[in-house]
């Protein structure tokens, strides 16, 4: 989807503005200004893009990578690739691309690039950010740097608390009682309902692609180690759905939602552990004018589930 869609207009047309323009200040001279005008005095971070290292780091004494880690990547350029606008939320999807020239939460520098994903959700009011939800590829970020999460002094390990939010059915319900009178609606309804089970392939295609799968780096992982196909439902009994977030535009449907189980079954090698995982995903879902969805993108908190098993490192050589 080009960010420039000729198709928006008035409200989103301006949100899409005020996102951009904030992203694009970022690391430039105009960048004091531009937060002054954009971020309302209740903006509220909801999720930092690098949650888990940001954790590991806190009160540890390590260098700070800097506001939109310039300290660590001086030469940062993100690359705009979807954008989506739905009400108040914005969607941007975009690569962070750079060299890891500077400490990254206490990760030395290594002079190596960096080119991962990162997804941010943002809600906009009266031309002001008040929300912002952010999510990196940080398992990719530290399998290209090649790099462990650097153990802190006091040997924890900070994993991330398991989602609280609307199951799936209950979120349903919900969309079911408003009516669908658009093909927008009615493509959120279909999205939704993915999320119904984890086999559920109600509204796919005959020719459905998946142009990425949310545990891309674990799969390539179990397959190049001899692990086989990575088999989630098997690894995590009773794996469900959470569902908060659904944004529709066009012909695509962003759907951020989390994956929730027990870890009972082998995974990527890792023998069962009984713990409880439960990470943030985001999926991105294009359509066709049947209402039929006919590719998915999807991209989860890899990271987030090794920190849960206590093998944040597995990924790395």
């Amino acid at each position: 989807m080009n960010h420039a869609n000729p198709n928006r207009s008035g409200e989103l047309a301006r949100n899409v503005a005020v996102a951009l323009r904030f992203k694009k200040s970022q690391g430039t001279a105009e960048m004091p200004q531009v937060e002054k005008e954009v971020l309302a005095p209740n903006y509220d971070r909801v999720r930092g893009g690098n949650l888990h290292l940001a954790n590991n780091a806190r009160d540890q004494g390590w260098p700070h990578p800097a506001l939109y880690l310039r300290a660590a990547l001086p030469d940062r350029v993100d690359v705009m690739e979807q954008v989506i606008a739905d009400g108040d939320r914005v969607g941007l999807l975009f690569r962070v691309t750079g060299t890891h020239t500077g400490n990254f939460f206490g990760i030395p520098a290594t002079g190596k690039r960096i080119d991962v994903y990162e997804v941010a959700l943002l809600r906009i009011v009266n031309g002001q950010m008040v929300e912002g939800w952010y999510m990196m590829d940080e398992a990719d970020l530290l399998r290209q740097l090649g790099a462990k999460m650097p153990p802190r002094p006091d040997g924890k390990r900070i994993a991330p608390p398991l989602p609280q939010t609307d199951d799936a059915a209950t979120f349903i319900k919900k969309l079911e009682a408003q009516p669908a009178l658009t093909a927008l609606a009615r493509n959120k309804l279909t999205a939704a309902r993915t999320r119904l089970s984890t086999q559920t392939k109600e509204g796919l295609a005959a020719s459905h692609h998946n142009l990425r799968y949310g545990f891309e780096h674990t799969r390539g992982y179990s397959k190049a180690h001899g692990h086989g196909e990575l088999n989630l439902n098997a690894a995590f009994a009773e794996r469900r759905y959470g569902l908060d977030v659904l944004m529709a535009e066009g012909n695509q449907v962003w759907v951020r939602f989390n994956v929730n189980g027990t870890h009972t079954g082998p995974f990527c090698g890792i023998s069962p552990t009984g713990a409880r995982m439960g990470v943030n995903a985001v999926a991105l879902l294009n359509f066709d004018d049947q209402g039929a969805i006919t590719s998915s993108w999807t991209f989860a908190d890899e990271l987030g589930v090794l920190l849960q098993l206590g093998r944040p490192d597995l990924l790395i050589k």
